[in-house]
């Protein structure tokens, strides 16, 4: 399912306040504001992955393009 923009945005932002509270020192309680986000506002204060999932894995093509030469700066 396609997930609009700004929805994605505000799940963003929840989870980047979440984060910012954590480190503040504040309580894990969501605030009223993001009671609508509260899920992506407790992912963010518990540390969670970004992007609510597994990261994907490099590819190996990817991996055959980005060799030692292509990576090291020459001197």
């Amino acid at each position: 399912m396609a997930v609009a923009k700004k929805d994605q945005e505000r799940v963003t932002y929840a989870r980047m306040y979440g984060a910012q509270a954590r480190k503040d020192g504040k309580e894990r309680e969501v605030p009223a504001y993001w009671q609508e986000l509260a899920e992506a506002w407790l992912e963010g204060f518990d540390g969670g992955p970004a992007g609510g999932g597994k990261p994907s894995p490099v590819s190996d093509e990817l991996e055959a393009e980005l060799d030692e030469a292509g990576v090291v700066r020459p001197t």
